[in-house]
């Protein structure tokens, strides 16, 4: 195993990971310390040490609200500990390998965490790259400031630095990035399969990275995991950078704020002192976030990639089910009516004619829907139709995620499975949810890899086939845990006081629709390796699509899940299903008949 490894400022020696396989190195830098001088500016080369640097402890996280203080979910998750260790001087990042010597050239994850540029740090529990590197990839994730520290703007920075007058948290990501291709081959790493990937912010951030023109040839691959974030009613939305001169104007309220006129007075003030007051800041008035510079950043990253103007990679994109509904609130059909004509204008008629944009819930909220796979979906469909890009991946998070709070599949929980880091997380997670974290992150790992998520799972039979979304072919990857537990969730209980059954096989039984047939001994087909993977596919689209049509809340939204079945179905060949189970299955209907 490589537990020292020489990089270009000098030695550092890493710490064997609960697999002695794996060597975790911890707190490397990357950057000069960002204090004094270098607050507000881009980072600045690390100097070199001598000896051998121990590498076994994460390194401070960027300045930032202490954590664990809320009582918010995620404060429940992972943002645990309020004695966390937390500087101004945070540039570092850490690494998981696998490799037992520099030659190996394995493909390498880039990891960003989210956070909404305000919070986050990369040695949150749900970021052990461990699982990742058992598979062969080396796992970085890299620090980067955030909130005002990392995206300040005003007019003394623009005159002082015009080539990096603002975006500081992304020039930081960029510096780790180029870190990482001059230096990971001491890791037994390939600096020619670089794969970027981040969460919300994070995932924004991978955006960010993929749409600035001086990344280009630093990676061949992007996973940009719940971060499209738009409301299809709104326009603009989270993320979407604001134009320079009204990111300074933001400053230069801010500095006025702090009671100083000049950036060279704020750099000499406490940086604990500068976070207590952006935090009273905030209330009143805007985040600190992206700004369009011309140099970092040249517009909204989200619109750059949807025109094909960024990094041409492969892409793995998706979200979780309950992430942030949208709709039109409204007392009545007509009102509805009109407040969609305002949304959308000429084509608001278009979006009328769909079952779901009159369907209304007890609170009245018409045309609700996951803006999240709204967005995704409809960027990915636009860029397919236009021939845009390379292979575009979707996912769906849909698990049911157990835990007093009933929090639902909330943003952020898929990390937990992606990462397969379930042990480390409060809620009751069973063998099922542990099933579906070790498919998702093999899926991941083979996307690192090749660029594909498509291989085989750990009895090295092959994963259900995800197919890459096209406009003529829109696949999606659910992700849930397919078996679903006797009295362990909503569902079954639900299903139970209705149907007044443990199970379908009950109802059937008590409903004099099924009934005991003779015991014959009657040797079967096998499947073939194809027909396989049609089976796995379709059973889990049908066993999805079932459960949400039980509990369609009206007609329409029946149909709709019916619908929606059936386009996958035929997407996947169950027609080929049918006709070999018709012939497999005949032999076994002859016996009976004859035993009748």
């Amino acid at each position: 195993m490589i537990r020292i490894a020489e990089t270009e400022n000098g030695k550092v020696r890493g710490i064997e990971a609960a697999d002695p396989r794996i060597t975790a190195f911890k707190g490397i830098p990357f950057a000069a310390p960002p204090v004094g001088k270098n607050r507000w500016r881009a980072p600045q080369p690390c100097e070199n040490w001598e000896g051998i640097r121990d590498a076994s402890r994460f390194a401070p996280i960027a300045v930032q609200d202490t954590p664990g203080l809320g009582d918010d979910v995620y404060c429940r998750e992972w943002h645990v500990d309020p004695e966390t260790p937390m500087s101004e001087d945070c540039l570092y990042l850490n690494i998981w390998t696998g490799a037992k010597s520099a030659e190996e050239k394995q493909p390498v994850l880039v990891w960003f965490y989210g956070g909404a540029l305000q919070w986050g740090y990369p040695s949150e529990m749900e970021f052990d790259g461990e699982r990742l590197a058992r598979r062969g990839v080396i796992v970085v994730t890299v620090n980067y400031r955030i909130n005002v520290f990392g995206f300040m703007a005003h007019p003394q920075l623009t005159k002082e630095q015009a080539d990096a007058p603002a975006n500081f948290g992304n020039l930081d990501q960029q510096a780790g990035l180029k870190w990482v291709v001059r230096n990971i081959r001491a890791f037994g790493g390939d600096p020619e399969k670089i794969t970027i990937a981040g969460q919300s912010a994070g995932g924004g951030s991978v955006l960010s990275q993929m749409a600035c023109p001086a990344n280009k040839g630093l990676f061949r691959g992007a996973v940009i995991m719940s971060a499209m974030i738009r409301n299809p009613y709104e326009e603009g939305g989270f993320g979407v950078p604001k134009p320079l001169r009204e990111a300074e104007k933001n400053g230069m309220n801010f500095l006025g704020f702090l009671g100083v006129s000049t950036i060279e007075e704020a750099r000499e003030l406490d940086a604990f002192y500068i976070c207590q007051k952006y935090a009273e800041y905030r209330e009143t008035f805007s985040f600190m976030g992206p700004a369009v510079d011309n140099r970092f950043c040249f517009g909204d990253p989200l619109a750059l990639f949807l025109q094909g103007k960024s990094a041409d990679v492969p892409v793995m994109a998706g979200n979780t089910e309950d992430e942030f509904p949208a709709y039109l609130k409204a007392d009545s059909e007509e009102e509805m009516r009109e407040k969609a004509r305002a949304a959308f204008g000429e084509r608001a008629e278009e979006f009328l004619r769909m079952p779901e944009a009159l369907a209304c819930d007890e609170t009245g909220c018409y045309g609700k829907i996951n803006g999240l796979e709204c967005t995704i979906k409809g960027i990915l469909d636009r860029r397919t139709a236009e021939g845009i890009g390379k292979n575009h991946y979707y996912y769906k998070f849909a698990a049911d995620i157990p835990g007093w709070d009933n929090a639902g599949n909330f943003h952020s929980v898929d990390l937990w499975f992606f990462f397969e880091t379930l042990a480390k997380c409060w809620r009751p997670f069973t063998g099922k949810h542990y099933d579906l974290a070790r498919r998702m992150c093999n899926y991941w790992a083979n996307f690192i890899k090749n660029g594909d998520p498509n291989g085989s799972d750990a009895d090295q039979l092959p994963m259900p086939e995800w197919k890459p979304y096209t406009h003529e072919k829109p696949c999606e990857m659910v992700l849930w845990a397919a078996s679903i537990e006797k009295n362990n969730t909503k569902t079954t209980i639900e299903w139970k006081e209705k149907f007044g059954a443990e199970n379908e096989v009950e109802y059937l039984q008590n409903n004099g629709m099924m009934s005991p047939v003779p015991s014959i001994n009657i040797t079967l087909a096998t499947d073939t390796t194809d027909i396989g993977l049609i089976r796995s596919q379709c059973k889990t689209i049908v066993c999805d699509s079932s459960w949400k049509a039980i509990f369609a809340a009206d007609e329409a939204a029946f149909e709709a899940t019916w619908d929606d079945m059936c386009t996958q179905l035929d997407g996947f060949g169950w027609q080929d299903l049918v006709k070999f189970d018709t012939e497999k299955y005949q032999p076994v209907i002859d016996a009976r008949k004859a035993a009748n």
